[in-house]
């Protein structure tokens, strides 16, 4: 098998060698094999990464708005020519499934791009109060921005591309497991014009690289995806020279089921959601909150739903799930999979272990508890694994109880055929987003929870304010 060199760092418009060599092997989660070398970067290729967006920070923020939706038109192009390449390099990278891959990982970065062209198109830089004060919305400055692995382009394309429409410079680390994709994207800037020193890329750990961004005090913010623990050590980095500090973060999403929903609808697309990436998304429904009524009847439609459920080769057409996307992840779900039988959660699906005949990758069984209280491991940490706990519940306040007792808030999912219930649960719910009967948002609406779940909004309008400073000018 061939593997892929790609030590090299993208900054200041060229493709360069890192300070010090310090090589790292990707995986294939699937079959364990490595196939690309990295460097993992220092803090000096961070002050080289910073030192060349700070240098085109003057020229880059004064683009005008026109400037800026042609560069992401360019873009936009590039991208879709090569959307197959990230299809490919995901599901190699990260075990996502091809058809997840073609369907939705790659697509990501065309949806919102396209999220963000309509905003910037509307976005008003310049306006007047009812004082007579100009009010200006201008870009913060360099900005740091890391990423995860699990939805690798949806996280690069909603940071890369709302500082872009700031008018923003900034280095990304992408995250040392998935780095492949980003590299990609980096390639697509570059032959789409991006100038030289805007966009900047250093691969490398996040206590090494994610912390020289941090402290550094010519980045003005911060913009973070990835666990509360990762966020929670940006932010601390970042207090010193009080930059701004935007993170997306955990979740534990509750998805209640009432008695008047179509219940073999609610609970087969609740256990498919949850289970979807192999379970690896931050706003996935992992808690099904059940009306005891139809409790019985929900049990049978999720265990049918979760046996049927296969697990195989990423690389394979088909409705299967991947694997998990390291040693290192397929150990905490194992380890709360094991939680979950010890504290007496009733084992319905699933269970620990590697499905039957795979022996290699990081594979794991879709695993379904039923019988859990909210305050059971499995319901209140995020395990980030293809793991649903269903949870009974009396009426709409114990729902609501429920669904609100937890130090997340990103998600929440109400499943219910009375639309008036569906309001009143909604905004009663402490999450940034809630879905009802199974429909989700379009691209350009705020994606972003309350509590733990982080702060700050990414997409569209939202996401473009994220990346401005304003500025109030009087007597003009």
């Amino acid at each position: 098998m061939t593997v892929s060199d790609k030590r090299k760092f993208y900054i200041d418009g060229m493709w360069v060698d890192p300070t010090k060599p310090n090589d790292f092997a990707v995986l294939n989660p699937a079959t364990e094999d490595q196939i690309a070398t990295i460097s993992m970067g220092s803090e000096a290729d961070v002050h080289r990464a910073v030192a060349a967006a700070n240098a085109a920070f003057d020229s880059f923020s004064r683009t005008s708005k026109q400037d800026r939706i042609d560069l992401l038109e360019r873009i936009l192009k590039v991208y879709e020519s090569r959307m197959g390449e990230f299809a490919a390099v995901i599901t190699a990278e990260m075990g996502a499934p091809a058809r997840l891959s073609i369907n939705a990982q790659a697509p990501v970065g065309v949806g919102h791009l396209q999220g963000f062209l309509t905003a910037l198109k509307e976005f008003e830089f310049e306006s007047t109060n009812h004082n007579g004060d100009i009010i200006r919305r201008e870009p913060i400055g360099v900005c740091g921005l890391i990423t995860p692995w699990n939805w690798p382009i949806n996280q690069i394309a909603l940071k890369v591309l709302p500082a872009l429409a700031a008018g923003c410079t900034m280095v990304l680390k992408p995250s040392e497991m998935t780095p492949l994709d980003a590299m990609l994207y980096a390639e697509v800037l570059h032959e789409a014009g991006v100038p030289k020193g805007v966009f900047n890329l250093v691969n490398g750990e996040g206590p090494v690289v994610g912390a020289a961004l941090s402290v550094h005090p010519k980045v003005s913010m911060m913009s973070f995806t990835g666990s509360t623990r990762g966020g929670t050590a940006v932010t601390r980095d970042a207090a010193p020279t009080v930059k701004r500090v935007t993170l997306e973060l955990g979740g534990k999403s509750p998805n209640i089921v009432f008695a008047d929903a179509d219940v073999d609808k609610a609970v087969a697309r609740g256990v498919r959601h949850c289970f979807q990436n192999t379970g690896q998304s931050c706003n996935a429904p992992t808690r099904m909150l059940v009306e005891k009524s139809i409790w019985d009847k929900a049990l049978d439609v999720a265990k049918a739903t979760g046996e049927a459920q296969k697990v195989g080769d990423p690389t394979a057409d088909g409705n299967h799930i991947g694997p998990l996307v390291s040693q290192m992840q397929y150990d905490k779900v194992q380890a709360l999979i094991q939680a979950g039988i010890d504290e007496g959660a009733t084992l319905l699906v699933g269970g620990t272990g590697k499905p039957d005949g795979m022996n290699r990758g990081y594979f794991v069984k879709p695993t379904i508890f039923a019988d859990v209280s909210n305050d059971m491991r499995i319901a209140q940490e995020e395990i980030f694994g293809p793991v649903l706990a269903m949870i009974p519940f009396e009426g709409e306040e114990q729902a609501i109880a429920i669904a609100n007792d937890t130090p997340y808030g990103l998600a929440a999912f109400v499943q219910t055929g009375d639309k008036v219930r569906a309001k009143r649960v909604a905004d009663q719910l402490r999450a940034g987003m809630v879905h009802v009967n199974g429909v989700d948002m379009g691209y350009g609406s705020p994606f972003g929870g309350y509590k733990m779940s982080g702060n700050g909004r990414e997409g569209g309008h939202f996401g473009i304010e994220d990346f401005l400073e304003i500025k109030a000018i009087s007597g003009l």
